[in-house]
């Protein structure tokens, strides 16, 4: 048996590099892919049977998917999208688990109203890993791309505590409360965000202190289980504190880690992402002439397709519906709302400019109010510059597809529920047929909605803004480089000259070694670089508290600053 899993494994690897090489090349999905290829391979004759635990999906590779995804997403971001996020990822997911379990079984009498609901919330929850690769591919605007991102990470959350209450219920007398599933969710919010943060905190001091890149990784391994399994112990959700875990880490690390400790977790993370996500839709596929099999016995071929083509339509339904409302909401008086919110930003700014401090907490107070009013304005600039039109709430609309967390979660309806079978079938089936009619039509609708690009041009100017701003603030934290001590001695005057008003330039424009010839020289301006470098990277991240630029240029200035860091640790290293 273990040579025959060595196979499996190997050949499932290659199968998946070869699948996303083919999609990138074609456009093809590649969970479509792979779940076709899965199938192809279960039908060679003499390969083995595979059976896979669905705990082991859910407690063992959702975690890690969640926080991989969860650590790359900028709280920037998700902040100014909250309210829009969390309407798609708690509200609706709620509202069709609801609607899709009514309607189930009003159709099918036989399918239990408990179950009907288990159902929908196993189909509620949209998988962005498809969507959003199609969406980098064509042009899909960073905004559209955070709010598939954050839907994904948190619905996820949402559709389990409504299954959970649902499973509970199903084969007993008693019934589905929506009160009792309002409080499990509260809690399982509440406890969630709790557990992941503290989680998060704690990992991020030691990997503070470590500052090893092996060990760091170690850490990295097992955060999201250290998350997820205290959670659930509590009966919280344990993939919300995982996503908690997730963001706050990757909040906490742009400060605490080094530059090498955060490329070496985005690579490492990358490679689980694609293996684990990868691996999933080829189990799927490759486990789908069974579960045909498997509900053969509780109903006929005509009632799958029934309930497949109900469910399939009523979430459809359900997401236009969902999102006209808040599309409705910014198409009407979207501008009367950001002018009355700069008048109010203009009059608190005047009030703020009489303040006179009289001592230091006075200083820190009017300091503290200034980078709130910076922060307001620059979430109304962002409205401005980055609105979700009519077009892109019609690429949210179709860019529903299910993936990993409905094949997961449908498997963990216990065994003996009677046509569980069939609602397992029905809900892979739901999400093969979303991947296929979503996945194969969205990169036409994206390029058919011409969406405006990023000309090069302004995001060149973005960057060396950006980075003329946190050098003035560098200056005025440090000094003027022929001010500098080290170790209580002034800097070789030497040494100065060449600092002095090529640093800023020497990062913008590339590196240049051998800033100073003598050993003593060479010494001191690695010295001054990496101070100016730390304090560049606290006005980066003062500036990002902000937010007066995107997304992509806080990206483009950090990956500066990180190579400068490399750079001058592997030259005292």
């Amino acid at each position: 048996m273990s040579h025959e899993f060595v196979v499996i494994a190997g050949a499932g690897l290659g199968i998946s590099i070869a699948a996303a090489a083919f999609a990138r090349r074609t456009g093809v999905a590649a969970p479509l892919l792979l779940v076709a290829l899965g199938i192809a391979a279960s039908l060679v004759p003499g390969t083995p049977i595979l059976e896979v635990d669905p705990e082991l999906i859910l407690a063992g590779v959702l975690p890690p998917l969640l926080y991989a995804s969860a650590v790359q997403l900028p709280v920037l971001d998700l902040r100014r999208n909250l309210s829009l996020i969390s309407w798609l990822s708690v509200v609706m997911v709620i509202v069709s688990s609801v609607c899709v379990g009514l309607l189930v079984h009003a159709v099918f009498p036989s399918i239990p109203l408990a179950l009907g609901i288990a159902l929908g919330a196993v189909v509620s929850p949209t998988d962005a890993v498809a969507a959003t690769a199609v969406g980098r591919r064509v042009g899909l605007p960073p905004r559209l791309m955070t709010v598939l991102e954050g839907e994904s990470l948190v619905n996820d959350a949402s559709a389990l505590v409504v299954l959970r209450t649902a499973v509970a219920v199903v084969g007993t007398s008693t019934a589905f409360s929506v009160g009792g599933t309002v409080g499990d969710f509260t809690w399982a919010v509440a406890g969630a965000g709790l557990v992941g943060w503290l989680v998060a905190w704690a990992t991020v001091l030691v990997r503070e202190r470590l500052d090893d890149p092996v060990l760091n990784t170690t850490i990295s391994f097992i955060t999201p289980f250290l998350a997820y399994v205290p959670a659930e112990e509590v009966h919280a959700s344990g993939v919300l504190a995982v996503v908690v875990a997730g963001l706050v880490t990757g909040a906490m690390g742009a400060k605490r880690f080094s530059a090498r400790d955060r490329q070496t977790q985005t690579t490492t993370w990358a490679t689980i992402n694609f293996i684990l996500e990868s691996g999933v839709f080829l189990a799927l596929g490759y486990q789908l002439p069974a579960l045909v099999d498997d509900a053969r016995a509780e109903t006929s071929a005509g009632q799958v397709v029934g309930m497949v083509s109900l469910v399939l339509a009523a979430l459809v339904a359900l997401r236009f519906a969902g999102l006209a409302w808040p599309a409705l909401v910014g198409r009407f008086g979207p501008g009367d709302r950001r002018a009355r919110a700069r008048e109010r930003l203009d009059q608190i700014e005047q009030h703020v400019s009489t303040w006179e401090p009289k001592d230091d907490r006075e200083e820190n107070r009017l300091r503290w109010a200034r980078r709130r009013i910076a922060r307001a304005s620059a979430d109304v600039a962002f409205e401005e510059r980055e609105p979700i039109t009519a077009r892109g709430y019609l690429v949210l609309a179709w860019a529903g597809m299910r993936g990993v967390v409905t094949l997961a979660a449908a498997q963990t309806i216990p065994s003996d529920t009677p046509h569980r079978n069939t609602v397992v079938l029905v809900a892979c089936l739901v999400a093969m047929v979303s991947l296929a009619l979503f996945g194969l039509t969205l990169p036409a609708l994206i390029r058919r909605m011409r969406f405006p690009t990023d000309d090069p041009a302004e995001r060149r100017d973005d960057v060396l803004t950006l980075m003329r701003q946190i050098g003035e603030d560098a200056t005025d934290a440090l000094g003027p480089l022929d001010e500098q001590r080290i170790d209580g001695e002034p800097l070789d005057p030497e040494v100065v000259e060449v600092l002095k008003d090529r640093f800023l330039p020497m990062l913008l424009a590339g590196v240049r070694r051998g800033a100073a010839s003598r050993p003593g020289q060479r010494e001191q301006a690695f010295i001054i670089q990496r101070r100016y470098v730390d304090a560049l990277r606290d006005g980066l991240l003062r500036e990002r508290s902000v937010g007066a630029f995107s997304t992509e240029t806080y990206k483009q200035v950090e990956a500066i600053l990180d190579r400068e860091e490399q750079r001058l640790g592997s030259a005292t290293g």
